[in-house]
């Protein structure tokens, strides 16, 4: 680290007397005011920057150098996500482009900028060529394939890491604009790279960034890879990344058509009756969210004669997000556009995607007309049920069902896809929160297939180039035939050369339960009742608690802590049955696994109800999610049911965030 600077840079420096006081005051915290410091002494610094946090330093502004230096943004299993513009941007930031196109990402130790990019790349090419070495493939070229989204800085994100890794030794591969978060996972394998990245924040804000990773088998990463690669960022300094900042993408290779061909292919693969969709085609609203979902999920359904009708405001990118309040489709309001043209064009479906695509909200018609949001759970309960029954039909799955065959969920998705699993004879796998962890056991179930055929018939499989209903023959026989995943929070997957989640393949698939419904003259929520009588009425209700900035981060802690220390003996008058604490039992999955150490937390309560209880890995909040369920004598009773269960969750919600707020201190 410099201990002296040139007199031009110190003469531009914040005052430091200010910033003492400051602290003396209480107004910036000790270690907001070490790690600016740290900063503006790095070589890293560009002048602008310096101008920036100077600007600051005038203005008071101690609440937004505390958020943007109390800690270094942490490099988790996942990668990094948080704000790339500040609460408060200054004039060098905007620059010319004001809000609208801010010329520069936020400085700061906490949010996503030049610096904590080329830092995570720099970190992630060492891993990955020591991984080669120890792999004894130390003779390959570390090969890394980079998607992004289109939210402010993206594209320079994704152009700066494959300059950064190019330079370093490697070779980089990028798409010529935006691409979906799926697609990014299918290419990594496409392509034999080693590892992947997608610049993306899903849908968060628009003033938030993100830098996901994928390792060679598609998937995010894991255990080992996943604190390797965090181990190898944490050693990374300030000032090594002053060497890399400047762009060079001379050797960077621009991926061409037949990369998003390969992958469109793949979905296509996806259908299950082809004729269904020919006989029975859905009228079709689309909407992207201004984000990436029109690259694949349009082309796809053109391909297969569908006609779709896309929101034309909402079809332009734009990292402002500008005709929706959060581009999540899991808020109602982000779909009123495409509900309202809907209505007026007669269609059957909505279908919205978020800004990557990996994320797909549905509204469907009711018997009134009137269009009807359907919630994650519901979409993935629906989806479930219509392809294991279309798997029986086309001889895919016996009819009786089978252990070597499974369906896999998240232990906050609803229970209704356990029950539905198990009714039709198959294993049911729960997993920690995250896609990574469903495609991890993809990954399991392939290298278990590989193993079995080298050593029963000496057969090296060429796994991504066998086709769906052969690889789906030998898995069934050698291993496990994955049969469809998905979480609460509006992602599944329908194919396993996909390792994450896929709103194009979502859509697709959507669509084709449509037809088949149409066919039968059914209406989707006929159908979803259906389930419920079978299997019993479940509601599902989300509370998010949101701590903003350094002294949220704080709170968050402290709930997750006294879960821990002091679990609940009884909520909202009822007794909690049984508590169930991740982090420090040791609980294993329906293959025997062991579930990883996770500080997430599992409430049964007396009366049959449940939640859950985890910190956001992409926002600043706690989650609860909250379970329950009733059987149903009849069709009759079913509106009673819904009534009374609403009423239960909603009291049960409140006390759980009342709660909470006494934990948070």
């Amino acid at each position: 680290m410099k201990s002296e600077l040139e007199p031009s840079r110190l003469q531009t420096m914040p005052n430091n007397t200010a910033i003492k006081e400051a602290v003396d005051a209480g107004k910036l915290l000790a270690a907001s005011a070490e790690n600016l410091n740290t900063w503006l002494q790095s070589p890293s610094l560009p002048q602008w920057a310096i101008d920036s946090l100077n600007e600051l330093v005038e203005q008071e502004q101690w609440e937004e150098l505390n958020d943007r230096f109390f800690q270094n943004m942490a490099f988790g299993t996942g990668g990094m996500r948080g704000r790339t513009i500040g609460s408060v941007a200054t004039s060098q930031e905007l620059g010319a482009g004001g809000p609208d196109n801010p010329d520069h990402a936020a400085i700061g130790a906490n949010v996503l900028n030049d610096i904590n990019v080329t830092r995570a790349t720099m970190g992630l090419f060492r891993y990955t060529k020591g991984f080669l070495a120890a792999d004894g493939r130390d003779y390959e070229v570390p090969k890394l394939v980079i998607a992004h989204d289109v939210r402010f800085f993206s594209r320079h994100f994704c152009e700066l890491a494959s300059s950064v890794w190019n330079q370093m030794g490697g070779q980089a591969y990028i798409f010529d604009g935006p691409r979906s978060t799926p697609q990014l996972s299918f290419s990594v394998r496409f392509l034999g790279a080693h590892t992947g990245i997608v610049i993306t924040a899903s849908h968060n804000p628009s003033h938030d960034n993100g830098y996901k990773v994928y390792f060679e088998d598609g998937a995010q990463t894991v255990s080992p890879h996943a604190e390797g690669i965090v181990g190898e960022v944490d050693k990374v300094s300030l000032d090594e990344t002053a060497e890399f900042l400047e762009k060079d993408l001379s050797r960077v290779v621009t991926l061409g058509e037949s990369a998003d061909s390969a992958y469109l292919d793949v979905l296509e693969g996806s259908v299950l009756d082809r004729d269904l969709l020919s006989r029975n085609q859905p009228k079709v609203v689309f909407t992207a969210i201004h984000g990436t979902g029109r690259v694949s999920s349009i082309p796809l359904l053109k391909r297969l004669g569908l006609e779709v009708s896309e929101v034309p405001e909402q079809a332009i990118a734009d990292s402002r997000f500008p005709t929706v309040k959060s581009p999540n489709p899991e808020n109602a309001e982000a779909l009123s556009m495409a509900i309202a043209q809907a209505k007026e064009e007669g269609s059957d479906l909505v279908v919205a995607t978020d800004p990557d695509a990996d994320r797909m909200a549905v509204a469907v018609r009711r018997e009134d007309g009137e269009m009807v949001l359907l919630t994650g759970n519901m979409i993935g309960s629906i989806l479930a049920e219509f392809r294991i029954r279309q798997m029986k039909k086309n001889g895919l799955l016996p009819e009786e069902g089978t252990q070597s065959a499974t369906l896999i969920k998240t232990f906050v998705t609803t229970p209704l896809q356990e029950r539905i699993g198990h009714g039709h004879g198959l294993k049911v796998i729960n997993t920690l929160t995250g896609f990574k962890w469903i495609g991890a056991k993809l990954r399991q179930y392939q290298e278990t297939l590989d193993q079995k055929l080298r050593e029963t018939q000496g057969i090296v499989l060429s796994y991504d180039d066998t086709d769906y209903q052969t690889r789906a023959r030998l898995l069934l026989e050698h291993s496990t035939f994955y049969v469809f995943g998905g979480e609460e929070s509006y992602g599944y997957l329908a194919n396993d050369l996909i390792r994450d989640k896929d709103a194009n393949a979502a859509v697709l698939m959507f669509c084709e339960l449509m037809a088949s419904l149409k066919e039968e003259g059914k209406t989707v929520l006929e159908f979803l009742d259906e389930i419920y009588l079978k299997h019993g009425y479940h509601l599902e209700r989300l509370g998010n608690v949101y701590y903003e900035g350094a002294s949220g981060a704080a709170k968050i802690a402290n709930i997750l802590k006294s879960y821990r220390e002091n679990p609940p003996k009884e909520m909202n008058g009822v007794a909690v049955e049984k508590f169930t604490d991740f982090g420090t039992q040791t609980i294993h999955d329906a293959d025997g696994d062991v579930i990883p150490s996770q500080d997430f937390y599992f409430v049964s309560l007396a009366n049959g109800h449940s939640y859950a209880v985890r910190g956001s890995g992409t926002e600043p909040k706690i989650k609860f999610y909250v379970f329950g369920r009733q059987e149903v004598a009849s069709e009759e009773e079913l509106p009673k049911v819904k009534e009374s269960l609403e009423a239960d969750l909603k009291a049960l919600r409140e006390a759980i965030e009342a709660d909470a707020a006494e934990r948070a201190g």
